[in-house]
């Protein structure tokens, strides 16, 4: 309505504050979403009249502003009925807009509609905070400068705004699965609306090889979420974990699914991989009986068809299991040697775990320590100060 992604959050985040206000006095109303959509479409018309008294144009703006404002709101609705069959994987299809780029479009994403922050956000990009919000700000400026209608997009559009959706689900997911800050190591309920909108989106688009590799990798990454913790909240790792409480529905339907991105000939697909090294560990009865050679020829392929630091430290890692850990340090080394992991808490504590494993005490316990100091998560750096101190001979 009033083609400002700026304005319409503020105008969203008004109305939310005066239900706050209001609800618990006059109780919820029927149709909350009517009532919110009313209070911000108000308050958009008000703020437009206020502007019209600043120049004749924005006046007519404002008056046509009042006077279609329910037709405009039928318009939108219209234009958000379409075959998706939910709101808010409807939404992430629209502002991830091909004007932008994808970084751009996958951090607005991120913060309007999955609900990050942008410190959250900067540790998924590997960046700052401060150059992430700059990039928000780029963003939405961008589209208010283009005007552009926003909807849905069908067909083709909305193909090639695939990567960028799928891009942001996985993120939403990983922030689940692995809290950037704060006293639980996890946060379920972000990987559950992932898993959400994945199911969702392999119901609309059931000949997408990666659609079905990202939810596989999600629901057999959440079969271990149980797992992940002690009851009082501390880390267990994969290695230790109680096999026994992982979620086997979440894993048969993970196994389903990747069979079905196989199926479709995805099978060199980033997420489709990704879910291939999942269901490696998923099919092990204990930790020993692991396929780290396959792990490790997998990790491979996905060193070549997506390149990125974050898959050579977890190569190293694999590497490191499968042919023992100085294979894996002399990998550390390159990507330390690379600097683009400087400040990523895992190389350390990868370092440190390779350190351990050849009896290099002094040097483990240094790595254990620097990875303590670089997590800002209670649960992590608690489980890194204990390997830490492990070290002390």
């Amino acid at each position: 309505m009033v083609r400002d992604v700026g304005l319409a959050e503020e105008l969203a985040q008004d109305a939310l504050v005066m239900a706050l206000a209001e609800w618990p006095i006059t109780g919820i109303p029927h149709k909350p979403g009517a009532w919110l959509m009313a209070v911000a479409k108000r308050r958009g018309i008000d703020r437009l009249r206020r502007e019209a008294m600043l120049a004749s144009k924005q006046a007519e703006i404002g008056r046509d502003f009042a006077e279609a404002g329910d037709g405009i709101v039928e318009e939108i609705e219209a234009a958000l009925d379409d075959d998706i069959g939910d709101d808010v994987l409807s939404l992430i299809f629209t502002a991830c807009h091909p004007i932008l780029s994808r970084e751009a479009r996958t951090a607005l994403t991120l913060r309007l509609i999955g609900g990050l922050t942008t410190d959250e956000i900067a540790r998924a990009f590997l960046s700052s905070e401060a150059t992430i919000a700059q990039r928000i700000v780029r963003a939405k400026n961008t589209l208010r400068k283009a005007g552009l209608t926003y909807e849905v997009p069908r067909g083709e559009e909305r193909r090639t705004r695939l990567a960028s959706v799928l891009e942001v689900i996985y993120l939403i997911f990983n922030e689940g699965y692995a809290a950037t800050a704060g006293k639980d190591l996890t946060r379920p309920a972000l990987c559950m609306e992932a898993q959400r909108l994945g199911r969702i989106l392999a119901g609309a688009l059931p000949d997408e090889p990666e659609v079905f590799g990202l939810l596989a990798l999600m629901e057999i990454q959440a079969s271990r979420l149980r797992a992940r913790t002690n009851s009082d909240g501390s880390l267990i790792p994969l290695t230790e974990q109680n096999r026994a409480r992982w979620d086997q529905l979440l894993i048969r339907r993970g196994l389903a699914a990747l069979e079905r991105a196989v199926g479709l000939g995805g099978g060199n697909g980033p997420y489709v991989l990704q879910a291939a090294l999942a269901a490696c560990h998923a099919k092990a009865r204990t930790a020993s009986d692991t396929d780290w050679t396959r792990i490790a020829s997998i990790y491979d392929a996905l060193h070549v068809v997506m390149p990125s630091p974050v898959v050579d430290l977890n190569r190293a890692v694999a590497h490191s299991m499968a042919f023992g850990p100085e294979a894996g340090l002399r990998l550390l080394d390159e990507i330390e040697r690379a600097a683009a992991l400087r400040n990523y808490a895992p190389l350390p504590a990868a370092k440190g775990d390779c350190l351990f494993r050849v009896s290099r005490l002094a040097e483990a316990k240094i790595e254990f320590e620097r990875a303590a100091s670089l997590t800002r998560n209670t649960r992590e750096r608690d489980f890194l100060l204990g390997r830490a101190a492990a070290c002390i001979q």
